[in-house]
């Protein structure tokens, strides 16, 4: 089980690695898709499979959807490249710098203290991530209308820095 979380992870830092290299949002997009996967992965690997549900049909389903429509109105004719000079200098910075930080944590570390939820069934009573779906609507209800509200106002926030100079929906592209 610890093999797969650590694939896990690392493909996690692999994807945020090739979103914070990468200046066309086309490339980062796919860099996104591939957090959330190996996110959903570490999330049921811990013992969280409707938490797993939840952020993979609320991020692909929705937050995907407003990035194409501000990439559909921020398109680049020549994109930037995974393969440029510029991007693999990047990526290879983002590796030395990863590198660094684990050789420095490297005594803080402990494979065997990752366990996952279901990992203790003799001692529970039920999931893990049952218990987190009750407290999410009961006491959580009020982090749900502000979650929200901030997606609203972020998609806000992306159409105005997409908007360029054109002042309406239909513009000269």
């Amino acid at each position: 089980m610890s093999y797969f979380m650590s694939l896990m992870l690392i493909g996690v830092v692999i994807g945020l690695i090739a979103v914070a290299s990468n200046p066309s949002p086309y490339y980062a997009a796919l860099g996104l898709v591939g957090v959330a996967i190996f996110g959903c992965g570490v999330l049921s690997g811990y013992g969280g499979s409707f938490l797993c549900l939840v952020f993979f049909f609320i991020y692909l389903g929705g937050m995907l959807v407003v990035f194409a429509y501000s990439a559909a109105l921020a398109a680049e004719p020549f994109p930037v490249a995974w393969g440029d000079q510029s991007v693999i200098m990047s990526v290879l910075g983002y590796l030395v710098f990863i590198s660094m930080l684990l050789w420095y944590f490297s005594g803080c570390w402990y494979v065997d203290s990752w366990a996952s939820v279901n990992e203790f069934k003799d001692f529970t009573m039920y999931m893990g991530d049952i218990s987190g779906v009750s407290l999410m609507y009961s006491f959580g209800g009020g982090m749900l209308v502000v979650g929200a509200w901030i997606l609203l106002v972020t998609l806000f926030v992306v159409l105005e820095l997409t908007r360029g100079l054109g002042r309406g929906a239909l513009r000269a592209v």
